[in-house]
Formats: C-alpha cells, structure tokens, sequence
C-alpha cells in the first residue's frame, strides 16, 4: 500500500516531467520543477504586486494527518529576486485528485526584480515536506467537510 508520494496529473502525462526528488540522503525536501515555460514579470517594491502561478503537473498523496509543505529555494530571493508571497504553501491531503484540477501543486511567486524572470520548464522553483500536524481537542468530529475545489478552495461554500 502507498503511504506519500508524487504522480503526474493527467493534463501532463505526456510531457516529459520528472517526479519531485530529494538532492541527497539528507535532503528533507523534494525538489519540484516547473511544468512549463513561465514569464514572472518585474514588479518593483514600488508597483502593486500579483503573485504569478507556476504550474508543476504533480500531485501529491499522503495519509492521514500528514499535509505537504511548499517552500521556495534558498537562492530564490538572493540570486533570482524571487520569492513565495505567502512565505510557505500548504498542500492538504484531501486536495489530491480533487475533481476541480485532479490536485495539481503550484508554487506562487513574486519577482521584486528590475527585470522580467524567465523559468524554463525543468527548472527546480521550490521544495515540497511532507510533515504532520495535530488537531486541538475542540475538533474532536465535527468537520465533516468534503473538498470539491482545487487551488485556494479550503474554506469556500
């Protein structure tokens, strides 16, 4: 039986994409790559800011009590002015195969550079840690919410 791990969503099964995967024995992250070529537009401390969704064609499943930690790479903000505008993302269990984007992870970002930034598809955007999380005793049962959207749908009627 599969306890975590990755697959590529069916939009990209013929694109050539490699699973997320950790650099080396101690790694604690998976390295995710864009899917697709991907302009993330200068904005300038100055200028309002949009953050930019970029596609990875993965998804991810886990048990229960386990979520999926999005970050952005160290060298992100330093070399490339790229950054997460959320500072983490999070990926909850029952997002995988949701029926609105069959759970596709996206890494959000914002360029505060002077320059427009061009991220080819392959290129590594962000790291991905599988961690638990523990409930506090007020939930005990009572949610007994279904997910039926995809991206930023947590929440919604």
């Amino acid at each position: 039986m599969a306890t975590r791990g990755f697959e590529i969503v069916k939009k990209y099964e013929k694109a050539d994409l490699n699973l997320p995967k950790r650099s080396t024995t101690q790694a604690a992250g998976y390295d995710f790559e864009a899917a697709e070529d991907k302009v993330i537009p200068a904005r300038g401390l100055q200028e309002s800011m949009k953050p930019v969704l970029v596609s990875t064609g993965i998804k991810a499943y886990m048990q229960e009590g386990e979520y999926l930690q999005l970050v952005s790479r160290s060298s992100g903000p330093i070399k490339k002015k790229l950054m997460m505008p959320n500072g983490v993302g999070i990926v909850d269990g029952d997002y995988y195969n949701n029926e609105k984007n069959e759970g596709e992870i996206f890494f959000q970002f914002l360029n505060f550079g002077d320059e427009d930034l061009q991220i080819k598809k392959g290129d590594r955007i962000g790291q991905g840690l599988f961690l638990p999380f523990l409930l506090a005793d007020q939930d005990g049962d009572a949610i007994k919410t279904i997910r039926s959207g995809g991206f930023g749908s947590t929440g919604e009627a």
